[in-house]
């Protein structure tokens, strides 16, 4: 079962993780509603190295990138649900637009996103490339999204 810890906690985990000559993965987003995609996902994730790190979009920072009826669950509960994956080691809130920063404090051996974005778009892939680490993509299990079951609860009970 992972850890929810703060940025500072993370830089020593991290030192710490180096010195073992274990390999960093990482990966972001909201997790607002927990599905079965998400799981997959993040099992996949953790199979690129020896720690997975979750970054987490705060409450805030939700709002700003998906509107003010987002997210439905708080902060401190999907960074506790996540933790408590096998698969995640660590999760890590950051309050900005982009994982940028986190990535930069952390320069994970390996950054991953989903298979929607292009490589080349990926936020920090150049602070990972530049390290001499890789960025990876993975597909997601259609027809799971945290946005199309907000869309089917709406429908469902306001429409």
């Amino acid at each position: 079962m992972g850890m929810v810890v703060s940025r500072a906690e993370l830089l020593d985990i991290r030192r710490r993780l180096k010195k073992e000559g274990k390999g960093i993965v990482f990966t972001n987003g909201c997790f607002d509603i927990i599905h079965r995609g998400h799981v997959e996902y993040l099992t996949k994730a953790r199979s690129l190295g020896d720690a997975l790190v979750v970054g987490l979009n705060t409450d805030a920072s939700v709002r700003r990138l998906k509107g003010q009826d987002r997210p439905i669950i708080q902060e401190n509960d999907r960074a506790h649900i996540l933790a408590a994956f096998q698969a995640v080691d660590y999760v890590c809130l950051f309050e900005e637009d982009t994982p940028l920063e986190l990535i930069r404090a952390l320069v994970p051996d390996v950054l991953v996103k989903g298979a929607d974005w292009a490589v080349s778009d990926v936020v920090g892939r150049d602070v990972v490339e530049a390290a001499g680490g890789s960025v990876q993509t993975i597909e997601f299990l259609p027809n799971r999204s945290t946005s199309g079951i907000i869309r089917k609860i709406r429908a469902s009970h306001f429409g």
